[in-house]
């Protein structure tokens, strides 16, 4: 899984074989900083994007071989033993909306195929916008397979480039939707003021104060008015938009301090609002690593459990790699891994393209 933070590849090994499916060993690539760059520049119309995006999807399907092959070599498995590798691809472009209808993933499937010699699942999306639905969140019917309780109603946070939400309600119909921003605007403010490519644990934010006027302005959004279905990414949430919503007069900081606010106030908004009733939240992906981000979570939902994914047996880090093995899993044997009341999709649909070995 390479994600909207645009931070690096995270690669996991599980075994399906057993009663519940385990996690045997993890690993981590990290983009270097020109890559990053280029990632980030194709999001918006620029020169010679075809090429860019073809030169591009090679680079990256050849460090998605890398990172597959360093993973297997700290697990001591041979490839021969793996089934498949389940790859999302580098999202540039997600656009669901019906006068659009595409989304775009950078990646070579067949290249990683070829230098794996292992079959590979990629495409997770395309068929869900192609059945009328958001193409997003993916991950709220993994949730359900492994997070549900019998009684308890869970909420699972995914906090990455992109927030979204689950809901697991024991008796009600799942909700899983993209609730805004996660560490993407925060990510790119630190980038800019202090040349690091994250606030680590929100320290830098926990030195400036929230702005309410500019948080206000933040959350008249159109996009927080739209009923669920919905999804969203770079396409609208990026530097150019917070640069809209500025006067200049704001110390950087204070800046970082309201971005961390506006993460922390449309993920509980987006709790209270459509699932009241949770008693449980629990976070995953880089932003649950962020203190004070958790410790305002912790403060604007009152009465719930709010921890980490740790908890239920899976690391925060590895919940979405973990997603995305679970959903090439479901394309091999030809079951659905999309949910209609989640993206709005004309019904379930098997996910994802094969690249046999």
């Amino acid at each position: 899984m390479s994600g909207t933070s645009l931070d690096g590849v995270d690669a996991v090994l599980i075994d399906f074989g057993q009663t519940a499916p385990v996690l045997l060993q993890t690993h981590f690539s990290p983009y270097d900083a020109k890559l990053r760059e280029q990632l980030l520049a194709l999001h918006h119309p620029g020169h010679d994007e075809l090429d860019r995006a073809a030169l591009l999807s090679n680079q990256l399907s050849r460090l998605y071989a890398q990172a597959t092959m360093d993973l297997l070599e700290k697990a001591g498995v041979p490839a021969q033993q793996i089934t498949a590798i389940g790859c999302h691809g580098q999202t540039v472009r997600h656009c669901p909306e019906a006068e659009k209808r595409y989304t775009t993933q950078l990646i070579n499937a067949a290249l990683l195929a070829e230098l794996t010699r292992i079959t590979v699942v990629a495409d997770f999306r395309s068929r869900d916008i192609a059945a009328g639905g958001q193409g997003a969140p993916l991950v709220p019917a993994f949730h359900d397979a492994v997070f549900k309780h019998a009684n308890h109603h869970r909420i699972i946070v995914n906090i990455g480039g992109i927030a979204n939400i689950t809901s697991l309600d024991p008796i009600k119909p799942i909700i899983g939707f993209d609730c805004g921003p996660g560490n993407l605007l925060m990510d790119a403010w630190c980038l800019r003021h202090t040349g690091k490519t994250y606030d680590e644990n929100g320290a830098w934010a926990a030195t400036g104060r929230v702005i309410p006027a500019l948080l206000e302005n933040f959350l008249a959004e159109d996009f927080f008015a739209r009923q669920p279905p919905k999804s969203t990414g770079r396409d609208l949430f990026n530097i150019h938009w917070l640069e809209k919503k500025l006067h200049g007069t704001e110390t950087p900081q204070d800046v970082q301090a309201t971005l961390l606010q506006f993460t922390a106030t449309t993920i509980a908004q987006a709790i209270m609002e459509h699932c009241p009733s949770a008693d449980e939240a629990y976070l995953c992906g880089g932003g649950a690593h962020n203190g004070v981000l958790l410790n305002r979570l912790i403060d604007n939902l009152p009465g719930r459990i709010v921890a980490l994914t740790d908890q239920l047996g899976v690391a925060a880090d590895w919940v979405e790699a973990f997603a995305f093995a679970w959903l090439a899993q479901q394309t091999l044997a030809r079951k659905t891994g999309s949910l209609a009341e989640v993206t709005g999709a004309r019904g379930n649909r098997i996910l994802g393209a094969i690249y046999p070995a």
